[in-house]
């Protein structure tokens, strides 16, 4: 692995830290007390292109790849993670589906917007009844040939993006029929905001993420044309694997951000707050603890870069996608229960930039596959598991 960024990824990254510092900074813990959706700082990002990165140009993207990407949600999420979630799950849920399985006329219609922010959109895989079974699906779709539309029944739980007033779409995975064995195919469908019979829930009471936008759906006679199914009818759950193992990479960098901002806000912190007559940071406790600390944040970005550029050189990168993941999500949760102890009383008030980060964190090793999910994959890809 290159640990050296280009001149292209470092001035990236050095304008996004300077943007997620001047721009979220002083906006986001007002947001975040009201549970209010950032329009604004989303409508900003859009405008300097981070929802089109991994994208060609040539449908309104910035021609970088998943490295790019995991080097703006690591930036993002130093500083606060509803609005890295936002993109991550803009990217990698709502554009990277349609890029990578759709039909070019589906690409011509959907990328444009979706890449410069004006529209966001959702992936509707998780069930009450499922977690991580997804393959344990029972929204079902079935073709009306008659009028040559699909009709979806069915309801999602924790869907990201999927109710704000810019989300454009919702790609839903369904049962659209069995195979001669009996197993049910399980297919993706885009169903455009706003389509009859779609019904977007109230906001979910979250314990963190509480700037970001996440859902309940219902879909009842749901009719959208045939050709909104998106790639080979049957492969809705192939698709998402795929999707998952790249968006183990984002979510992995996403965390180690968040476990970066524990340090930067440790650091800061325990160089002002004075105790016994001198700061907190000269006493070796505090000092092993915070280097700890770092030291979790420098593995777990090293573990994610690792992924990325095996993804970007088309390598196998599953494994690595699962560790990273699983490593990052784990210290992220460590990091942020620390940074509050450092802060003392301090870090239970929500003015405290950690307090948010230790509520943010936990989530991070539920979504995009839980740690024990990640285990699973890892000992099945060092052939342990049948």
């Amino acid at each position: 692995m290159d640990h050296n960024l280009t001149p292209e990824l470092q001035e990236l990254r050095r304008t996004v830290e300077r943007f997620a510092h001047d721009v979220i900074a002083p906006r986001i813990g007002a947001l975040y007390e009201r549970h209010e959706f950032p329009y604004e700082i989303v409508r900003e990002m859009g405008r300097m292109g981070l929802f089109g990165l991994p994208f060609p140009e040539e449908y309104g993207g910035m021609g970088g790849d998943y490295l790019a990407l995991g080097i703006v949600l690591e930036e993002l999420a130093r500083v606060d993670s509803s609005v890295a979630i936002t993109l991550e799950a803009g990217v990698s849920l709502g554009a990277m589906p349609i890029y990578l399985f759709g039909t070019e006329a589906q690409k011509r219609t959907w990328l444009p917007r979706l890449c410069t922010g004006e529209i966001l959109g959702a992936f509707g895989l998780t069930e009450a009844d499922g977690g991580s079974d997804a393959g344990a699906t029972r929204t079902t779709a079935r073709l009306d040939e008659s009028t040559n539309e699909w009709v979806i029944n069915g309801t999602k739980c924790f869907i990201t993006n999927s109710g704000t007033d810019i989300t454009g779409l919702v790609t839903v995975t369904a049962v659209t029929g069995r195979s001669p064995e009996g197993k049910p195919l399980i297919s993706s469908i885009i169903v455009p905001s706003g389509t009859p019979g779609f019904t977007v829930a109230a906001p979910y009471s979250k314990v963190g993420w509480n700037a970001s936008d996440t859902r309940e759906l219902t879909f009842s006679d749901v009719r959208v044309p045939a050709e909104n199914l998106l790639g080979k009818e049957g492969r809705g759950y192939a698709q998402f694997l795929r999707i998952l193992d790249e968006g183990r990479i984002a979510i992995s960098a996403l965390a180690t951000g968040l476990a970066q901002g524990c340090v930067d806000e440790s650091v800061k912190y325990a160089k002002e707050r004075h105790a016994f007559g001198r700061p907190i940071g000269s006493n070796q406790a505090i000092q092993f603890k915070i280097a700890d600390m770092e030291m979790k944040a420098h593995t777990a970005r090293l573990a994610w870069r690792d992924a990325a550029f095996r993804l970007v050189a088309g390598e196998p990168f599953k494994k690595e996608a699962a560790l990273a993941k699983l490593y990052s999500s784990t210290v992220a949760v460590d990091n942020a229960r620390d940074a509050t102890q450092i802060h003392g009383g301090y870090g239970f008030m929500n003015e405290y930039p950690v307090a948010r980060m230790w509520r943010d964190s936990k989530i991070l090793e539920i979504g995009e596959g839980t740690s024990e999910v990640q285990r699973m994959l890892i000992a099945r890809e060092m052939g342990l598991a049948g």
